[in-house]
């Protein structure tokens, strides 16, 4: 997914590479599931109700500029919604939102479905 890192995500990148900060995100990272789709500057609407909670995520190692969850994430017991996309936070105290981007497809959903997105399936990359 090229270009969809936040505002604050791309500064970040950039302050780390040309070695004007050493500071990670706050691990670990946590993908949100939002109702509204949010852009460089602003979040979008977070899924809320059900049991719904960010989830972990973890990745392997970039290759060629681009990575992928190494696990599945899945949802349970989610509320009657529509997803229309993801973000990709860090767990600090005040969280800091780092990329975003969209599903291929909004997905509606009963209230108690489940909602999965399998290993390899949420790509990030940078171009």
């Amino acid at each position: 997914m090229a270009d969809n890192l936040t505002n604050t995500g791309e500064n970040r990148v950039l302050d780390f590479v040309l070695g004007l900060s050493p500071t990670a995100p706050t691990t670990p990272l946590e993908v949100a599931l939002v109702t509204v789709a949010g852009d460089d500057a602003s979040a979008g609407t977070e899924v809320v109700g059900g049991s719904y909670a960010r989830q972990e995520l973890t990745v392997t190692s970039a290759v060629d500029g681009a990575t992928s969850n190494s696990t599945d994430l899945v949802w349970t017991d989610m509320p009657a919604v529509t997803i229309v996309g993801w973000e990709i936070w860090d767990s600090a105290e005040t969280p800091v939102r780092l990329w975003y981007g969209p599903l291929n497809e909004p997905k509606t959903l009963s209230a108690g479905d489940a909602y999965k997105i399998p290993a390899g399936s949420l790509s990030l990359s940078i171009q």
